[in-house]
Parts: C-alpha cells; structure tokens; sequence
C-alpha cells in the first residue's frame, strides 16, 4: 500500500469514480467525499460507489462540499498528501434552471476546501475546471494563455471563478494549485445528462434525439481513461511558480505564484453529426434526430490546446472516438442488461 495519502471529492461521480480506481491500482490511500445528491440517478452513483468500496485502501465519507463543518473536520480526521477536488454542481443547462445550487456547491464549497488547504498544507491541490470557461471565445484552438472574461453560462461563470480564488489562495498562503479545463468527457460510466447517455438511451427506445444548431457543433470528446491517466501524473507534478511571469504582459496559465492551469482534451475536435453517426453503428439502430435551435449557455465548438500539458507530464490523449464509444455502447448495454 502507498503512503501517500489522497482526497478525492465528488468520489462517487463520474470522473471522481475512475480516478479513485486508478489511483488505489497505483497503491494510493484514497479518502472519496461525496454528497450523493440527486442531480441524476442516485442509484448509479451507488453502483460506482459499490465497485470503489471493494478495493483495499478506500474509505468513503458521505459529506457536502458547502458543509463547512464537515469538510473542517474531513481534513483534521485525516493528514491528506494530495486533494483533487472534483465535485462540483455540474450541468450547463441546469445552471439556468437552479443557479443556486452553482453558488452553494462551485463557490462555497471551493472556499470551503481552500480554507482547508491553507490550515492542512498539502502538498498539491489539483481541482476542476472546465473548457466552458472560454464561453464567448471564437479562437481555436483554445488556449490556457488566452483571456477567458467573457462566460455565457453560471456554470462557466463558477469555474472561471474557481480559477480567481485558487489563484489568490496560492498568492496569499503559497499553497501549490493546479486547475485542469476538462473537455467534454465521456466513457463507461458517464453521467446521465451528457449527450451519449441521452442519445443512447433514446435510440435504444426508438424516441427522437434533440440535436442542437441542427448539428452544426463541433466537440473536443475525450474519453475519461485518458483524463484520469492525465490527473494521475499531474498529482505528485506540485505546482510550481514560473520565473518569467510578466506583470507587465501576465500570463493567465502561470503566475509569479505556485499556481498553474492546463487544458486536458483529445485535440481532435468531432462533428457532432459524426458522433451520432458512430453511435448508430454501435448500436446497430439508426437516431430519430429532432433538429433544433441553439440553447442558452452552448456554444458551437470546442477545441483544447494541450501543448502545456504534454511538455509538464507528457500527457498523450490516444483513444479514437470510435473505440471510446464502443466501450460506452458495451458498458450501458451491460449495466442496463439491454437486449438487442
């Protein structure tokens, strides 16, 4: 057993889940926080959470993020070497719907960690952002150095300001930071509200998908086995500051503080058509696609930039679309015991 020892927050989620994995494979301790909220199928989360707690040296500790007295006491139970902070009120759609719950969960509940952080010293906090932070942004690829004030939805909104207060908790207490923009993850597992899940379950029941822009989007899909090998190598990677920061030309991926931020995406930009298209084949059944409007809060296309991160840890994203969606197809038909 490792001994080092890691947090994991937003365990039983999706990415939270496979890391947690990847990490006890690896020989970490790894203490999983999650809420459990009912955002999607609770029994899902459950089911990730039943293959977690088979693993030795995982410990689970059901707890809220915004609970300040909960998470108070999580790092004075425990002597944490490394946090990744995963959880988070997800969803672009549902930020419109219940802006509150981005407030209570993205902004307090960071808060909330990095006060931790500050009284418990770690020696890295790694935490989630997202690609929905470059919002109004029509540069491609999308770049980490770019400027990114120009959110179109709350939850861009939050993350962006995830971003603004780990920065001024590394200025302020030197603690070592680093924020990932994660870009359209999908893969076993997923969450019920992303595009595959829909769609598969809607083809399988022969209804209609709602396909946006009338399928004039564009999406950098990554597939979560290589975000997870890409978190897993950024861990013991402690954030560092970066000698040449300009103040007079700054820098928003480094800063004359322990700070960093990377974007981790495929690179390869997917038609969403395209996407569909893969998904029929897996499926062995075509879509009934309803074409609409673009929403509030998307945009038309993402693109990440990994340059940063490949020269940090040698990160090298190599899953093609069409295997990554197979395992999906694979991992639903299985888990939902569909017959075909």
């Amino acid at each position: 057993m490792h001994s080092k020892m890691v947090l994991v927050t937003g365990s039983a989620g999706f990415i939270g889940f496979h890391l947690s994995q990847k990490l006890l494979i690896q020989g970490y301790r790894v203490i999983g926080l999650d809420n459990l909220n009912d955002y999607y199928d609770i029994t899902l989360k459950e089911s990730r959470l039943a293959v977690l707690n088979k693993r030795q040296g995982f410990t689970f500790v059901k707890g809220d993020l915004h609970d300040r007295a909960c998470i108070e006491k999580l790092f004075s139970d425990y002597k944490f070497d490394y946090v990744v902070n995963l959880a988070a009120q997800a969803g672009l759609r549902y930020s419109i719907q219940n802006p509150h719950a981005y407030i209570e969960s993205n902004i307090q509940g960071f808060l909330n960690i990095l006060e931790s952080c500050r009284h418990h010293q770690p020696a890295h906090l790694v935490y989630a952002s997202s690609s929905s932070v470059y919002g109004a942004n029509k540069l491609m690829p999308f770049s980490v150095h770019q400027n990114v004030d120009h959110p179109i939805s709350l939850y861009a909104a939050t993350k962006k300001s995830n971003e603004l207060m780990a920065h001024t908790y590394s200025v302020l207490y030197k603690i070592p930071i680093t924020g990932l923009r994660f870009f359209n993850v999908y893969g076993p597992y997923g969450r019920p509200d992303m595009a595959l899940f829909i769609f598969t379950k809607s083809i399988l029941e022969g209804k209609p998908i709602d396909v946006f822009n009338h399928g004039k989007m564009r999406r950098d899909f990554t597939y979560v086995d290589d975000i997870v090998e890409g978190i897993t190598r950024l861990i013991p990677k402690v954030a560092e500051s970066n000698p040449k920061w300009d103040a007079f030309h700054p820098d928003p991926a480094t800063s004359f503080a322990p700070y960093r931020l990377y974007n981790i995406g495929n690179t390869k930009p997917v038609e969403l058509m395209y996407y569909i298209e893969i998904l029929e084949q897996k499926l062995g059944k075509k879509a009934i696609k309803n074409l609409m409007p673009m929403q509030d809060g998307e945009v038309t296309d993402t693109y990440s930039d990994v340059d940063d991160l490949v020269d940090a840890i040698g990160y090298k994203p190599s899953t093609p679309i069409e295997f990554g969606i197979g395992q999906f197809v694979d991992w639903y038909l299985d888990y939902y015991q569909v017959k075909r």
